[in-house]
């Protein structure tokens, strides 16, 4: 009986975000009607068979606890369209431990775009207090064309998956040629598909997923590029959100070529604030006892290494390696700084650890998440290059409107850029296969609400930096921002931290945000959980990577 009352829902309030929704990029759901209403259009009762889906669920893997459990249901190619094309979306759960105290259902994503979600019931598990897992069924997903969910792939080898590329004179030729190449691929591979792998389409299978579920509302966890996706929720489905956890967050306003961008703006201060750190323990470091002298060291190991690479047991370290390596190596100082310090030896023909120089040995945009998930990927009949042709499906679909058609402006902001942020600035700026992708089918989503939910912070992320999370608060009138001054990391909660995680749980628990903005302070244990984490090799109980220093 409850399915059968949210049926007629769901699909007045996916079809009202489709045909006003896909004109504009502001549109919220529509009422209830009752069901003589949602039966008279023919796309609404092409939704409504979706919504009366009883998923088959069963064990997900031999290996995995009994209590995760698998599904698959369909959902529309084109929400336009919905009697025309189906793709699978992998589902799973661990239900509540305490139905008696059960509250609803709580949705989470990893990251991405092409992040892999199917396995993150497994991970809150381990993250949740035993309190908040009496209150939820913990729900993952793949998000469509990810994983298990209808896979993408544009049949890329592993050298075209290098898409974080430093400008140069000599080669940019080549790289608009690559660039070009990847387009071209994506569309003769999975042309009829990728225009609707977009992030919006994604919120609205999660919305006929809560539907298939019976539920009201869904609570939410999400994570980097999963904040955006939760923003958009709440944007198209604000009368479904129950309550939203939103950590590290991405500016709406800059999806995507300006997130991007930010990797580049972000570093700098926190490079700044590394040669601080570095010149007052130069007794111990020896790399300068001023900011200027340390960045000098710097900046002199990259002209060396840019002549000729510099070479840890026999693994060769060029000039971008290292620029590429020290974005994401400056928001933690002192791994940065014992980098350097290896990297120093090595420079002057003295025994060095290539097990410290981790982050500069290749470039980082050489694949990573692509690489590792396509490794784990195989049993499950995953194209390797799946992580990036569902990343380029959503970076340059979501808004195309984003990305010049001109190879030329791309050059002219490579150089502006690397002048601007010399870390990385080109890298960021420089061409990439968005210049070539076919218009974005729907406008991009502008986020303007005043649903309640939670932006969580650290002061040095280096993926989504502070300004970008401040942006989304801005955006969500109805949030509440917690900020971690001196917190490392890109994922805020859990990191063992009695005031961030505190005040998480209890919204979660409770439902009620601050009274006001939460400023917490990291402790050094906080920022070592989050190197941790940041580190650790897969999500648990999975496969699956758990941060990649390519993706969001």
């Amino acid at each position: 009986m409850h399915r059968r009352r949210l049926a007629p829902l769901l699909a007045v309030s996916i079809t009202a975000t489709l045909a006003p929704a896909l004109a504009t990029s502001t549109a919220t759901a529509a009422p209830a009607a009752t069901p003589s209403t949602a039966s008279s259009s023919p796309a609404t009762g092409a939704l409504n068979r979706y919504v009366k889906q009883k998923p088959r669920w069963k064990r997900c893997e031999a290996a995995a606890p009994a209590e995760f459990e698998c599904a698959t249901i369909k959902v529309p190619l084109d929400y336009r369209a919905p009697g025309g094309k189906q793709i699978d979306l992998a589902i799973s759960r661990i239900r509540s431990t305490a139905p008696d105290k059960r509250r609803g259902v709580l949705f989470s994503n990893p990251g991405g775009p092409g992040g892999q979600g199917l396995y993150m019931p497994l991970s809150m598990q381990e993250q949740l207090p035993k309190s908040a897992q009496q209150k939820y069924d913990l729900i993952g997903f793949d998000p469509r064309g990810v994983g298990r969910s209808s896979p993408v792939s544009c049949g890329l080898e592993p050298e075209e998956e290098n898409w974080l590329r430093p400008y140069k004179e000599k080669t940019f030729d080549k790289d608009v040629a690559w660039a070009r190449d990847v387009a071209k691929k994506c569309k003769e591979k999975a042309g009829d598909t990728l225009p609707h792998i977009t992030t919006r389409n994604t919120v609205r299978d999660m919305d006929l997923l809560r539907a298939v579920l019976g539920e009201k509302k869904i609570s939410y966890v999400g994570y980097s590029y999963g904040t955006y996706l939760g923003a958009v929720y709440t944007q198209l489905f604000p009368g479904r959100a129950d309550r939203f956890v939103l950590d590290s967050a991405v500016d709406p306003a800059r999806a995507w070529r300006g997130m991007i961008q930010w990797w580049a703006e972000g570093a700098e201060p926190a490079f700044d604030r590394w040669t601080g750190w570095a010149a007052e323990r130069s007794e111990k470091y020896g790399l300068g006892k001023t900011p200027k002298q340390v960045d000098r060291t710097f900046w002199d190991l990259v002209a060396q290494a840019d002549e000729k690479p510099i070479e840890v047991e026999g693994q060769p370290t060029t000039g971008d390696d290292i620029r590429s390596g020290m974005r994401g190596a400056v928001f933690s100082p002192k791994e940065a700084t014992e980098a350097i310090v290896e990297l120093k030896k090595a420079a002057a023909g003295e025994p060095a650890s290539a097990k410290r120089l981790g982050a500069f040995a290749g470039s980082e945009g050489t694949g990573t998440a692509g690489a590792a998930a396509g490794a784990a990927a195989g049993a499950a009949e995953i194209p390797s290059d799946n992580s990036t042709a569902s990343f380029w499906a959503v970076v340059c679909g979501d808004n195309s409107a984003a990305w010049s058609r001109d190879p030329e402006s791309y050059r002219r902001d490579a150089i502006e850029d690397k002048g601007r942020y010399p870390l990385y600035g080109d890298f960021a700026s420089s061409i990439k296969p968005c210049a070539f992708w076919d218009k974005s089918v729907e406008p991009a989503t502008k986020v303007n609400n005043k649903v309640g939910s939670l932006v969580v912070q650290n002061e040095w992320d280096s993926q989504t930096p502070l300004p970008s999370g401040q942006a989304l608060h801005a955006d969500l009138k109805g949030s509440k921002m917690v900020t971690v001054l001196g917190g490392e990391g890109h994922g805020v909660y859990p990191n063992g931290n009695a005031c961030t995680d505190g005040t998480v749980n209890n919204y979660l628990l409770t439902g009620k945000l601050p009274a006001k903005d939460v400023t917490c302070k990291a402790t050094a244990e906080s920022n070592a959980e989050a190197r941790k984490n940041q580190k650790r090799d897969v999500l648990p109980g999975s496969p699956l990577p758990e941060r990649a220093p390519d993706r969001f």
